[in-house]
């Protein structure tokens, strides 16, 4: 009967579902934000942290004014 799918049906469901809620958690955990940038390179890593500590928003482009001495 079409029930018969429905135990492989929710193991493909959560095969696909947990990477994206456990890298929620994790990010949560260790980062204290639910979504971060795959930072592949350490520099990059490190320009990232830079800008949000120096303006508080690593996305919003601001310039020398922006970092308080």
């Amino acid at each position: 009967m079409w029930f018969e799918i429905l135990p492989s049906y929710g193991i493909i469901v959560a095969a696909f579902i947990a990477p994206t809620v456990i890298t929620y958690g994790i990010n949560k955990l260790a980062y204290g934000k639910p979504f971060r940038r795959n930072l592949r390179y350490e520099f990059e890593r490190l320009s990232y942290m830079r800008d949000e500590r120096l303006t508080g928003n690593a996305y919003k482009v601001q310039g020398l004014e922006a970092i308080k001495p």
